[in-house]
C-alpha cells in the first residue's frame, strides 16, 4: 500500500526545514460556503479566481438532517466547476468522532479526489488523529489511482490539542497547516467569553495610579486573547514547515475589528484567515498581502546585502543577516501573489530594484 511519503521527494541532505514538501499556493482567504444551500452553491462559480481557497463546509454549520445533502451538493459543485490555476478546493469534513466523517472521506476522495486539495479535519486532539486520517487517505487514493496526495489541514479548537500542537504538526507529511478554531477552543477551556474570535473588553490592562489615586481616572487597553495560542501555533507550523491561519472572526458586521485581528495574526506570522462573508474576502486580501512599501523596502535590503553578510546602512537603518532573511520572507511571499493576482503583480512591479549597469 502507497503510503502519504510516496508522494514527497525527499529533501535534499542538509536541508534546514520540510517547507519544500508543501505546495506553496497562496492561501491568504479561505472562504467557506455550505453546499447544501442552493444560494450559496450558485456563487461558487463567480468566486472562482477571486479567492485563493473555497471551501465545502460540511460539519458545524451544517445541520445533522442536511449533512448527505452538504455531501453531495460538494461532489455536484466539484464535478461541474473549473477553479483554475488560482483557487483551490478544500472541504471542512464532520468530526472524527462523529457519524459522517468516514462517508465524507469515502465519497469525496473516490469522487472527486482529483479536484480536492486539502481536507481540514476539525477537533483535532493529537497525532493519532492525522494519523488515522492520513491511513485512509492512502487507500481511498490508492483505489481511485490518484496521482498527487490530498493534504490535512488541522483546526486547533481543544486545550488537549493546543497541548499536542507540535506532534499534530509532524504527525504526517500530508499536513498542510492548522487554524485557530476560537469559540469550540474558548468552550473547552472554559474562557468567559461568547464572542467567535477577536478581543474582549474586560481583558485588559490598566495603567498605575497617579500620585497614588487609585480612584482617579486611569487609562486601559484592550488585550487580545488568543496572542498566546495563535503565537504557540505559529512556532509548532514553523517548526515543521507548514503554515498557520487565523480561523473565523464572527462578528461580520465589525469591519474594523476584523481587519485589526487579521492583522494581529499576520504579524504574527500567520499566512492566511476564514472569510465567513465576502464583505471579509476583500479585508483578508488586503491584510494578507504585504503593502507595495513593504516590498519595495524588502528588495532594497536583498539587493543591498549581497551575499547576505556584514550589514549595510539604509535610510539611518542598520540591515545585516537577520534584516534579508526577514526580507526574503516578504519578496518571496510577493512573488508567489504575484502570478495568481494580476492587480498585486502589477503593484508590486513598480516595486522592483533596477539592475546596476
Amino acid at each position: 500500500m502507497r503510503s502519504a511519503k510516496d508522494f514527497f521527494r525527499p529533501l535534499a541532505v542538509g536541508a534546514p526545514t520540510p517547507l519544500t514538501q508543501v505546495p506553496a499556493r497562496p492561501s491568504r482567504v479561505i472562504h467557506f460556503f455550505d453546499p447544501s444551500n442552493p444560494k450559496m452553491a450558485a456563487k461558487v462559480p463567480g468566486l472562482v479566481g477571486t479567492v485563493d481557497v473555497l471551501l465545502g463546509n460540511l460539519e458545524d454549520a451544517v445541520k445533522a438532517d442536511r449533512k448527505e445533502a452538504a455531501r453531495a451538493g460538494l461532489v455536484e459543485i466539484a464535478r461541474a466547476t473549473d477553479f483554475g490555476q488560482s483557487t483551490q478546493l478544500w472541504t471542512r469534513i464532520n468530526a472524527l468522532d462523529s457519524p459522517w466523517a468516514l462517508d465524507d472521506l469515502t465519497t469525496l476522495v473516490t469522487e472527486i479526489g482529483d479536484t480536492l486539495d486539502v481536507v481540514m479535519v476539525p477537533k483535532v486532539q493529537g497525532a493519532e488523529d492525522i494519523h488515522y486520517v492520513d491511513r485512509l487517505l492512502a487507500q481511498l487514493e490508492a483505489k481511485a489511482g490518484l496521482t498527487r496526495p490530498i493534504l490535512v489541514h488541522a483546526i486547533l479548537e481543544t486545550a488537549r490539542g493546543m497541548v499536542n500542537v507540535e506532534e499534530i504538526c509532524g504527525a504526517s507529511p500530508r499536513m498542510q497547516g492548522l487554524s485557530l478554531g476560537p469559540a469550540d477552543l474558548a468552550a473547552d477551556r472554559r474562557m468567559k467569553t461568547t464572542r467567535v474570535g477577536g478581543g474582549h473588553p474586560g481583558y485588559l490592562v490598566r495603567t498605575d495610579p497617579v500620585d497614588g489615586d487609585v480612584q482617579g481616572e486611569r487609562a486601559t487597553a484592550q488585550q487580545d486573547l488568543w496572542h498566546y495560542t495563535i503565537a504557540r501555533m505559529v512556532d509548532a507550523c514553523a517548526m515543521h514547515g507548514i503554515y498557520p491561519y487565523y480561523g473565523p472572526f464572527g462578528d461580520i458586521q465589525d469591519v474594523v475589528a476584523c481587519e485589526d485581528q487579521f492583522r494581529n495574526a499576520f504579524l504574527l506570522g500567520c499566512v492566511g484567515t476564514w472569510s465567513l462573508h465576502p464583505v471579509q474576502i476583500e479585508i483578508a486580501k488586503r491584510v494578507f498581502s504585504p503593502s507595495a512599501q513593504d516590498v519595495a523596502h524588502a528588495r532594497r535590503v536583498v539587493a543591498a546585502m549581497g551575499d547576505g553578510t556584514g550589514a549595510v546602512m539604509l535610510d539611518g537603518r542598520m540591515e545585516d543577516d537577520a534584516s534579508l532573511k526577514q526580507c526574503l520572507v516578504i519578496v518571496e511571499l510577493a512573488e508567489r501573489l504575484s502570478q495568481t493576482d494580476p492587480a498585486l503583480a502589477e503593484l508590486y512591479a513598480a516595486t522592483t530594484v533596477p539592475e546596476e549597469g
